[in-house]
């Protein structure tokens, strides 16, 4: 933008107004629309399409952006002056703004010779509540270099320059003011969905900056929104991927992969994680900290993010899938192969299933008789000629096995995941290395919504011993902490106390040490 400023680059220009026809401060690739084009007396300047103008604002020459015509002079007058006139390439205070000296843009009198369209053109702003007008300059002298100018025009650009000195302060004071009101009116024109993808963007961008270090990785989708991205919600504001556009976080950071900024792998089945993060994308590299995250606060947080950030347990539910052989007991029902049942669904299914057929034993209700579909389906081959009757608890536990198994995870802040069998519980194992050391290993953390390097730092602190992240033989991708000693009793504290996790879901805390007096 220099550059334009100061001559160096010379464009046709044309006269343009509206505050609305175009949003100023930050925007990038934002359309110019045609009703905010000023059609001056002497008629609009002869363009073609992709032809480069330079927009400015009213009472200064010095442009503000640089857009190309999307059409031609005579198709716009054709048009009506409705609709798309220009494609805004790069504007004050855009990412390439910041790559430069950052400087503000200089004060420089406007050279306008029709009285006619000054006058027009004052009385424009005075209705409009003295608003700022974005305009194209026409004026050809604007690029003659000083070198090429008269004595008396010399003078005359010295006091101009003179006065742009002076008044340095008060326009970067308008500019931020009349900036602020613009970004204003363009955070309202945006839908609440619009809003909510923004917020989003910014939390995750501040977040990959500012908090997510390369020692991090891979690192959990969940860990890495529930404990990097939310932390960088402005107060106020909430994060709700519901409320997005995107709907799901899988799907927003598929969109985020495909712009090359990251790349998510399923590391574990079921449970994805970032594995590699792009920091010299310039995306990352042109974000800026919004006001109110300072960098030392940012830190700050960094360094204390462990010791604050609260682990949510999962919610797990054990569900159902119609299997083949099952589908003659549940076809009745409505359902077919593959259908998702709860253990309540699938007991009421059962039992209108066996009151709608006149089932229940006579003599004794306890027992319900066995037709030829539940023989089929709930008995073997070699019980079919012996069982007539079952009791109602060995009825259901029979269905319950022959069904599909399958379960549902719902971690916090996220929607709910269905996964195939039954959820693998956190291994806990001892194993004996040189020297008669025993080491602590802990494996399927992930799966619990857990990261594995966290908790391997945490317990590396709590016991005062090496923790080290080690691959899981035999996976792939696949990771396991290793503690050395036997630190079953601080594990068991920290899983069953601390995280909440029930202790069905836990592997081998019978392992631990016995407590008693050293011989």
């Amino acid at each position: 933008m220099p550059y334009v400023w100061h001559g160096k680059l010379s464009f046709t220009h044309m006269p343009v107004y509206s505050p609305q026809a175009w949003k100023a401060e930050g925007s990038t690739q934002q359309d110019l629309m045609l009703p905010g084009v000023v059609v001056p007396s002497s008629g609009l300047p002869q363009v073609e399409r992709g032809t480069l103008c330079a927009v400015t604002l009213l009472g200064n020459r010095a442009p503000v952006a640089v857009a190309v015509a999307t059409m031609s002079t005579a198709e716009m007058l054709a048009a009506g002056m409705k609709g798309k006139g220009f494609a805004v390439l790069h504007t004050y205070m855009d990412h390439l703004w910041e790559y430069g000296d950052k400087s503000y843009p200089p004060t420089l009198a406007p050279l306008v010779t029709d009285s006619a369209e000054k006058e027009s053109a004052e009385d424009e702003e005075e209705m409009e509540g003295k608003e700022p007008v974005i305009s194209f300059s026409t004026d050809p002298l604007q690029h003659v270099d000083i070198g090429d100018l008269s004595l008396k025009e010399r003078d005359s650009c010295a006091i101009v320059v003179g006065k742009e000195e002076l008044n340095e302060n008060r326009a970067a004071e308008t500019a931020e003011g009349a900036n602020t009101e613009v970004q204003q009116e363009a955070e309202d024109s945006r839908t609440p969905q619009e809003q909510m993808d923004a917020l989003f963007n910014q939390c995750f961008f501040h977040a990959l900056k500012c908090k997510v270090k390369k020692s991090d990785l891979p690192l959990l989708t969940s860990t890495f929104l529930r404990s990097h991205m939310f932390p960088c919600c402005p107060a106020g504001q909430q994060l709700d991927i519901k409320k997005s556009s995107y709907k799901k976080f899988s799907k927003f950071l598929q969109c985020m992969q495909h712009q090359k900024i990251l790349q998510v792998k399923e590391l574990n089945k079921g449970v994805e994680s970032i594995v590699e993060v792009d920091w010299k994308h310039p995306d990352i590299k042109a974000f800026t900290v919004p006001e109110g995250f300072s960098s030392a606060s940012a830190a700050q947080d960094s360094k204390s993010e462990d010791r604050e950030q609260v682990y949510h347990a999962p919610e797990i539910i054990p569900l159902y899938g119609v299997s083949t052989k099952m589908i003659p007991l549940f076809q009745e029902s409505g359902h077919r192969k593959g259908s998702i049942l709860s253990s309540s669904e699938v007991r009421n299914i059962v039992i209108n299933y066996v009151k709608t057929n006149e089932l229940v034993d006579e003599t004794n209700k306890n027992f319900v008789k066995v037709n030829p579909i539940l023989c089929d389906c709930l008995l073997d081959k070699s019980e079919q000629d012996e069982i007539s009757n079952l009791r109602w608890d060995d009825l259901l536990s029979r269905c319950l096995e022959r069904l599909q198994p399958l379960h549902q995870v719902t971690f916090f802040g996220q929607e709910p995941i269905v996964r195939k069998g039954n959820i693998e519980p956190i291994d806990i194992t001892i194993a004996q290395r040189s020297s008669n050391k025993k080491v602590t290993i802990i494996k399927n953390l992930e799966l619990y919504g857990l990261d594995p390097q966290r908790v391997a730092n945490i317990l590396q602190q709590k016991v005062q011993a090496s923790a080290t992240i080690t691959p899981v033989p035999g996976t792939k991708d696949r990771v396991q902490v290793q503690i050395q000693g036997n630190q079953i009793h601080h594990l068991a504290k920290m899983l069953l106390e601390e995280y909440q996790l029930p202790r069905k879901y836990i592997q081998g805390l019978e392992k631990a040490p016995k407590l008693g007096r050293k011989k």
